[in-house]
């Protein structure tokens, strides 16, 4: 599956819930036979020209109410905010430019005319040609051109260069420049200070001349990175000895003597090859493009110690990959890495990450099911492998595996350089690797971008199962306790021994002669130790506090909750009971348990409408159908085992036909007597808010505030919509939800129809707020906007909603929008007793690491029980309120506290977690609008 569909799967199996089953480059460059049978079945429409919502994805609203047209553009946010007063001021790291030294003198060479020939020991770890890897197209620039170019090099014949390539971590989105109050100052003074050490170090040195950015063209196009760089090696006499190449972007420290200079190169089969080295920008050294040539160092250091790159990341995969003979698996430690500017200097940061590589490959797990028992069909393997992530160890890639060609075996051909060639001579050219199964099929993977740097359709990778071991673990792994205990234990770090594998690393780089020789000709160096800063502990909220229940103060109140009434219970007189005859004994404990756990909540519970069924979809659906009413609270099933498709079936019909809130509990789950109490409260209280029921509630200092929460889900592999989860408080206890879905394209991540959403919010507030007509205050907590899509996110979905409140007549709002971010790679511990522990919750940093262009601050909101901490990154992107930081922080940090389906403070904060949990039930299990009669309810939980 996709990596956003393991981040959900992820997220939701995180918690622990009683109603759960379920509740719980390549060969084949366009021309293939699977290409030209499928690939255009599969593909999206193209997008509308304007707005873009992101790069490769499309923008077809679905939803009940009419959109505006395509050709309609909303307006950016710069336009929408173009009349606003004051004047924003540069951050103080880019207001003058820094003194620039003199270049190391290099030695003028003349662009050789002849050719140059590569020796075949050169091609050992070149790639394959494929579309969706891109190659040194022209116009394919991995990064953006500098705003410092000299006019002389901004011509107007230049093809525009992508930036959102390369632009991971929105290097030059300025979103604090429009929030005039918080220009100065963005930090808080709340809380106790405490003294943390994080895992970023310090740039001690960086060069202090000019760098010179050129683009590489390669004709005849070269879709091997590998490739491309030693065709390019074969002329250091021009380029000299320090120069930087990324497959598509040259650096180097001397200007060539002509803007555009074309050389020779030759390969292995005497092909040749012409290279087009034009110069595009003149980099000052505090130029922000110059932080992409530090990355692309210190990827080349990481090299240098013999890591390997798979992705994004490096590991360690030859010398200290762990070797789990008795689960067939691999573990390889490695690090994730980053050098960016933070507020006050330029640092690397990085963290250990871990990659999961089993022994046996997709061929072994076709064989497998071919040669069991029990008959199994082409399309029960494709079910099977399909969302697989595999491991390719030839040129160590990954990718997901989305269908199986049949059709096709290694014998078969495709184009390159135009003429035919089989996967196994090409295997056999370019890797000297031997295919021994000529009778496997291949698999098919689709590429992220639908359409290449050149406008040009993207092919997808064809791949050999005999070459693609799998990685991860499967769903029987993930069951067995065995293996994720000694997994677990192998990559959930305590502060203190991840601490000591960051600092082993820069130990090396410190003392490997090679890398350091690499750094001192560049003028680069990083500090030894890591970076020590100060944070501040915020208090923890007190929940309950008009002691109509039990007053509570702590992280995690599972045990408290027991002890005392929920804030306000809600009497449960007319539910329903389904449960097959198997489980009927099952199903009396679960009642008795139900009416102990009750009646220590103050929860008024009757007996259910009890009704016993054959172990049929068919046959709970018929029983549903005959016995909700209208007056039905709730209806409870008894599910025998976790199989997907019945409880989808049950979830839709009682989701959209008949739409009554639904509790489904696995059988196997009340089998555990040591804990079957705990699960049976749990279930209460998950069936007591599905209701209407309030759990706790904290204390808000905003009277007319509306909080909302947004979230999308993505099922790639299944071909269906992604669906997008919003969700809005309609009262100031944030006891009450409202709740609606937008049905998108798939994979689309940002929403066509915020308007509408945030309109029948508004409505649905006017009709539970007794106090106020609309809210004075309005929260958007913004999630699962990934890396680099934060200007597409600001400039296409902040106009939908300004336009939409500013369309209500006579209407003065106080909005704050925040892009919620869990995926961070920073770290903060705390020194205790000479040794590394995690942080408190409540914990936030808005210093140092945090970046000068945003309004943005980390919050550790829990208390992590073994591992370290991660915390979570917030940016304030709209802000036209005058709230302080400090007010906005503890305001984030008390609605972690909110989220009814876990005893205790949540990563993010309650409408976050609400709105994935909506869009992740309709997405997997309803895939179809939920009736507008559950909107007020939270029966998503």
């Amino acid at each position: 599956m996709s990596g956003r569909a393991r981040k959900n799967r992820r997220r939701q199996s995180r918690e622990t819930q009683s109603g759960a089953p379920v509740e719980g480059q390549q060969p084949g460059n366009g021309s293939s036979r699977y290409q030209q049978r499928q690939w255009q079945g599969q593909q999206a429409p193209d997008p509308a020209p304007e707005p873009v919502p992101a790069p490769a994805l499309t923008s077809v609203p679905v939803l009940e109410a009419a959109q505006p047209p395509a050709t309609a553009r909303a307006a950016t946010y710069s336009e929408v905010l173009a009349r606003s007063t004051g004047r924003a001021r540069t951050p103080a790291w880019a207001r003058g430019p820094m003194p620039i030294a003199s270049p190391p003198t290099v030695a003028p060479v003349q662009a050789p005319a002849a050719q140059a020939s590569i020796p075949a020991s050169e091609f050992v770890r070149h790639e394959e040609p494929r579309g969706a890897e891109g190659g040194a197209e022209e116009g394919a620039s991995t990064f953006a051109e500098d705003s410092k170019v000299s006019a002389e090099l901004k011509e107007p014949s230049q093809r525009k260069r992508r930036s959102n390539r390369w632009n991971f971590h929105d290097v030059g989105v300025n979103t604090r420049q429009k929030l005039h109050h918080f220009i100065e100052c963005k930090r808080g003074t709340l809380g106790t200070v405490v003294h943390l050490k994080t895992n970023h170090f310090r740039l001690t040195s960086r060069p202090q001349w000019a760098l010179y950015q050129y683009h590489v063209n390669f004709n005849p196009q070269m879709d091997s990175r590998r490739l491309r760089s030693v065709l390019l090696d074969v002329h250091k006499q021009l380029l000299g000895q320090h120069y930087s190449f990324d497959g598509a972007i040259l650096f180097l420290c001397h200007r060539l003597q002509n803007k555009v200079t074309e050389v020779y190169s030759q390969t292995q089969s005497g092909e040749k090859v012409r290279i087009t080295i034009t110069l595009t920008s003149e980099l000052l050294p505090n130029s922000p493009t110059c932080l992409h040539f530090y990355n692309v160092i210190f990827k080349r250091l990481l090299n240098t110690m013999k890591l390997v790159q798979i992705g994004r990341n490096f590991y360690d995969i030859y010398n200290g990959a762990e070797d789990m003979r008795d689960l067939g698996l691999n573990i390889c430690p490695g690090f994730i890495t980053s050098i960016l500017r933070y507020e006050n200097e330029i640092m690397l940061c990085t963290d250990v990450s871990h990659k999961v590589v089993r022994k046996d490959t997709i061929l072994d797990l076709i064989n497998d099911f071919q040669k069991s028992r029990r008959r199994t069909s082409r399309e029960d393997i494709l079910q099977e492998i399909r969302g697989q992530i595999v491991y390719t160890k030839h040129n160590n890639r990954t990718y997901r595996v989305d269908d199986i060609d049949w059709e096709q075996n290694p014998r078969s051909t495709f184009k390159k350089d135009d003429s035919d060639i089989s996967f196994l001579d090409y295997y056999r050219q370019q890797y000297g690797t031997k295919i021994t199964d000529l009778e496997q099929p291949v698999l098919v993977s689709l590429p992220k971008r639908k359409k290449g740097p050149d406008g040009r359709p993207t092919s997808p990778a064809l791949l050999m199962p005999e070459l693609c071991n799998l990685t991860g673990l499967t769903r029987s792994m993930r069951m067995n306790d065995r293996i994720t205990k000694n997994i677990a234990k192998r990559t959930k770090l305590s502060p203190e021994r991840r601490h000591s594998e960051l600092q082993k690393l820069m130990d090396n780089i410190h003392r490997n002669a090679d890398v350091q020789r690499e750094l001192q000709e560049w003028g680069l160096n990083f500090e030894k130790q890591p970076l020590s800063l100060t944070g501040r502990v915020l208090p923890v909220p007190i929940l309950n506090e008009d002691r109509r229940a039990r007053s509570i103060q702590c992280t995690d109140w599972s045990r408290e909750i027991h002890k005392g009434q929920l804030s306000f219970p809600k009497p449960l007189a007319n539910w329903l009971f389904v449960f097959n005859h198997e489980n009927s004994r099952l199903a009396q404990i679960l009642w008795e348990k139900l009416d102990f756990a009750t009646r220590t909540l103050g929860i008024n519970l009757k007996p259910p409408k009890r009704c016993p069924v054959q172990d049929k979809t068919e046959e709970y659906l018929k029983v549903l159908k005959d016995n909700v009413t209208p007056q039905t609270q709730i209806a409870v099933c008894l599910l025998p085992n976790n199989r997907k498709e019945k409880y989808d079936a049950i979830k839709k019909y009682l989701c959209t036909i008949r739409p009554v809130p639904s509790q489904c509990i696995v059988a196997e789950t009340l089998k555990k007597r040591q804990v079957l109490l705990a699960v049976v409260t749990r279930l209460a209280l998950q069936m007591n808010c599905k209701i209407g029921g309030h759990l706790w509630k904290v204390s808000i200092p905003f009277t007319d505030a509306m909080f909302i929460g947004i979230d999308c889900f993505h099922e790639v592999t299944s071909g269906h919509k992604s669906v997008a989860g919003f969700v809005a408080s309609l009262d100031t206890s944030l006891t009450k939800w409202y709740s609606c879905c937008l049905f998108q394209d798939t994979g689309q991540e940002f929403l066509d129809g915020l308007g509408i959403c945030l309109e029948s919010a508004l409505k649905a507030w006017k009709e539970n707020s007794k106090q106020s007509l609309l809210p004075k205050f309005i929260f958007v907590y913004r999630d699962g906007v990934g890396d680099g899509q934060l200007q597409t996110m600001v400039d296409y979905e902040i106009p939908q909603i300004l336009k939409c409140l500013n369309s209500l007549p006579k209407y003065s709002y106080k909005l704050v929008i925040i892009v919620v971010k869990k995926r961070v790679n920073a770290r903060f511990f705390v020194e205790k007793d000479g040794y590394l522990i995690n942080p408190s919750a409540g914990t936030v940093i808005d210093v140092d690491v945090t970046r000068p262009e945003w309004y943005d601050f980390f919050i550790v909101s829990q208390s992590a029980k073994e591992g370290s901490v991660t915390p979570t990154h917030y940016n304030v992107v709209f802000d036209n309120t005058d709230l302080t930081p400090d007010q906005i922080q503890c305001l984030t940090y008390k609605l972690c506290y909110m989220y009814y389906n876990w005893t205790g403070v949540i990563r993010v904060p309650a409408p976050c977690q609400y709105a994935h949990k909506l869009a992740f039930l309709v997405g997997q299990s309803i895939h179809d609008s939920p009736s507008k009669d559950l909107s007020c309810c939270l029966y998503y939980l």
